[in-house]
């Protein structure tokens, strides 16, 4: 992304309301909102597997099996790996030609509990390696067919899921509706704290759900840098290190030769230090009071497994005062050939430009840098901490009832970080008051979420017969 300018490419600033109202109501006639029911493939639709093997080459081979394994276990897990897949399906779907700044990956999985700067529980969304700008409508797509999904999983009949992903989009849709007419510094600083949220939907929550939504803010809360060093390192002579676990977390000094360990070592290590100068004035300074202790790969997810993910460990003021961060590999996004890969200069930029624009608050240690990988090239990473206070919905745990609240509170979401870099106002218009939008993406979700079958099938299928290998873990 450039340094000015509107990063969605559509600049609203010195049109009226009226104008941008008039602008979201006439894409109607090009997009109808009851058209995006219909999900069909199209012609020559490119192979699924073909699609995840060439994500694939660009990985850590040793790695590779592990993501098919994870990825053939369910439809779900399939999907949550298959962004590409849906990415290159979306893009022949009716469209409004109004573009936000877009998650790329907007699963129902991917909203969860983070922690604030200011240690407040937030919910929000938390995966951007796949944010670019493009239409918004795909990000509630992607959003929708998962509810869908994980309903099938859990047993919902017909009924239960379309009243899921109504529920969904309604919610994103009234929001949105209510962020037109807003104030742009009021939808800036719009924000949903664990605290509030409770408060807003205790008259619809019975007393196990709110018993459970309890239990899962203090696993936030205990899902820190503290738990992360209790479970991830321990005391070798004296020495605080990462303990390996592999193929899951391998410490850099068990994964290469003596040979190589030590430029390597010495590349991450300028990783850290560089990448401080993308941080505000006083985190870098605060960054700067640790040292590195010790580093390791590590696998994480599952449609980024086998993407390079190095953890470090730094030690602050003494040897029990830790800081975790993360070094992700950063690829080009998978909406870059049907939405336009944008301006960055590098994809690390892009995922935390994209993150810093979407998140109402993010990781005071959120930054980018490029390095040289152990294979001698050059790739695009992009840090922040390993663990703050995080806390993930159990999507196989969920009743209608709780994915149906769920899918309100990940709708609203959306539409708060849609409604920061797109025109609210225009969208607010295109989907009106009344419940057409809602309806027909019930029905997308039902279609693709059958295509989604199909093709998890066709990874399992091709681990069967030997195309691809998959391993457990």
């Amino acid at each position: 992304m450039s340094e000015t300018g509107n990063p969605t490419g559509h600049d609203v600033r010195h049109r009226t309301p009226k104008e941008r109202a008039a602008l979201g109501r006439a894409a109607r006639s090009t997009a109808p909102r009851s058209a995006h029911a219909e999900f069909t493939p199209p012609p020559g639709r490119t192979d699924p597997v073909d699609v995840i093997e060439t994500q694939s080459a660009r990985r850590v081979p040793e790695l590779v099996p592990i993501r098919y394994g994870r990825m053939s276990s369910s439809p779900f897990r399939f999907y949550r790996g298959a962004a590409a897949v849906m990415a290159a399906d979306l893009a022949d779907t009716p469209r409004s030609g109004i573009r936000a700044q877009l998650c790329g990956d907007a699963h129902m999985l991917n909203f969860r509990l983070l922690a604030s700067p200011e240690r407040r529980l937030m919910f929000d969304i938390n995966d951007f390696d796949e944010t670019l700008p493009g239409p918004w409508e795909w990000d509630v797509k992607r959003l929708s067919a998962s509810l869908v999904i994980a309903g099938r999983a859990n047993g919902f009949s017909d009924k239960e899921r379309a009243s899921v992903v109504r529920a969904a989009v309604r919610s994103y849709r009234e929001r949105m509706r209510g962020f037109a007419g807003m104030g742009n510094l009021d939808v800036w600083y719009t924000r949903f704290e664990a605290d509030e949220l409770q408060q807003q939907f205790a008259p619809e929550l019975g007393a196990r759900i709110r018993e459970r939504w309890e239990r899962t803010r203090e696993r936030a809360r205990a899902h820190d840098t503290l738990q992360a060093f209790d479970k991830l390192t321990h005391v070798v002579g004296g020495e605080r290190l990462i303990a390996s676990d592999p193929p899951l977390l391998v410490r850099l000094a068990d994964l290469l030769p003596q040979d190589r360990r030590g430029s390597q070592e010495k590349e991450i290590r300028r990783l850290i230090e560089r990448y401080g100068r993308t941080l505000q004035l006083d985190r870098r300074f605060l960054l700067e009071s640790y040292r590195v202790a010790d580093i390791a790969r590590k696998v994480v997810g599952v449609g980024s497994v086998g993407t390079r993910c190095w953890i470090v460990l730094l030690l602050g003021r003494d040897d029990e005062d830790p800081l975790f961060l993360q070094a992700k590999e950063a690829e080009e996004s998978v909406l870059a050939p049907y939405a336009g890969g944008g301006t960055y200069r590098t994809q690390g930029e892009r995922v935390v430009s994209g993150q810093r624009l979407m998140q109402a608050t993010s990781d005071i240690f959120l930054g980018w840098e490029r390095v040289q990988g152990i294979d001698g090239r050059r790739r695009d990473f992009y840090v922040r901490q390993l663990r703050d206070w995080k806390g993930i919905a159990v999507a196989e745990n969920m009743s209608p009832k709780r994915m149906t609240l769920f899918g309100q509170l990940c709708g609203a979401t959306l539409a708060r970080a849609h409604a920061r870099s797109g025109d609210r106002i225009a969208i607010a218009a295109y989907l009106g008051g009344g419940d057409v939008f809602d309806r027909a993406l019930a029905g997308f979700a039902e279609r693709y979420a059958d295509q989604n079958e199909k093709d998890h099938q066709a990874l399992v299928d091709a681990i069967r017969s030997g195309r691809v290998p998959a391993e457990a873990a």
